[in-house]
């Protein structure tokens, strides 16, 4: 689907150059969900506009198929681009059209006949959910609502790919994750390739095949979202998973065990089940999980016991459960 090799933008500035993107290789697999997380800053929104070349790449390739399009003619990035629907944080939508002629924008200006348009506009509010709000305007809708907008614009086009900037960032959680089961059941249902960029680990719990870590414009690692979730490999993807006080969780101030649920049954007791085994008091330092139909994913922290034999009958009693774990150090955090 997309290739990119030794992708870099810079951008000129007062003070001198900017390196946004660095050499950045990636591929981006035709059918999946693909997410790009990191922190404020880090280069995700102007890598992901590199893909369908808002942001022209200062030096590297970006191919979308067999296309490069960075050396594509005009005629054919506008065709490339037909094919590459986007959303945003803020929506975007023409507060002066209702919400069928906002839809039907994007088709207009493909010179889509008016009355096709409309069938197509209609069809996509029917998979958005959103039929009784035909010819409501964007003022009379709820945040969800006009992401919901956004998203049925996005595929008004029948794009292959659906690139989805901060799409959920300014939503409640709620919403965020209904927002996030219409975009996996679009991809499911319709084939098409999602790109989310975020700074969330729990989107990209929910909804990723595999994800990019990127910190100061470069990709730092690769992986299934499993992989990441269980063992990363880069201080920023390490910072990303473990929980800290922005999520209402304190920050370990000792060496913790870090136990990560990736999809196991939610009634299984698994901490009841670690203390009779282990005879143990446990302290939990901090626990984010989350019961996604009636199944388990987030992770625990328990502090580490200082006696090594307490510790190693932790750690074996996870490894014969098969439950992920890893010892944290402080001082390596």
């Amino acid at each position: 689907m997309f290739y990119l090799e030794n992708v870099s933008k810079i951008f000129p500035t007062t003070d001198g150059k900017v390196s946004a993107v660095q050499q950045v290789n990636l591929e981006i697999r035709d059918g999946e969900i693909f997410g790009i997380i990191g922190f404020s800053g880090a280069g995700k929104s102007t890598l992901v506009r590199c893909l369908n070349l808002l942001e022209r790449p200062t030096e590297g390739r970006v191919l979308f198929g067999d296309l490069d399009l960075t050396k594509a003619s005009d005629k054919e990035l506008r065709e490339a681009r037909r094919s590459i629907g986007m959303i945003f944080q803020q929506f975007n939508l023409l507060s002066q059209r209702n919400v069928l002629d906002n839809i039907c924008y994007p088709l207009e200006i493909a010179g889509v006949d008016k009355k096709a348009a409309r069938e197509r506009a209609k069809e996509l509010l029917d998979v958005v959910d959103l039929a009784d709000k035909t010819y409501a305007y964007p003022s009379q809708l709820s945040g969800g609502q006009k992401q919901r907008v956004a998203i049925a614009r996005a595929l008004a086009t029948n794009p292959k790919v659906l690139l989805c900037d901060e799409a959920t960032s300014a939503l409640d959680p709620l919403t965020t994750r209904n927002i996030l089961t219409l975009l996996q059941d679009i991809n499911k249902k319709m084939g098409v390739t999602i790109v989310i960029i975020t700074h969330e680990m729990r989107v990209v719990e929910q909804i990723c095949d595999r994800v990019a870590v990127m910190s100061s414009g470069v990709v730092e690692e690769v992986g299934t979202v499993q992989e990441i979730f269980e063992n990363p490999k880069s201080e920023t993807g390490k910072k990303l998973v473990i929980p800290d006080a922005s999520e209402g969780i304190p920050v370990p101030t000792k060496d913790f065990i870090r136990i990560v649920f990736d999809g196991r049954s939610s009634y299984e007791p698994v901490l009841s089940q670690l203390i009779l085994h282990t005879g143990l008091e446990l302290n939990i330092l901090g626990a984010r999980t989350e019961d996604i139909n009636g199944t388990a994913y987030g992770q625990m922290l328990i502090e580490a016991p200082s006696d090594r034999a307490s510790l190693q009958a932790i750690r074996d009693f996870l490894l014969a459960k098969d439950i992920p774990s890893e010892l944290v150090s402080m001082q390596e955090v």
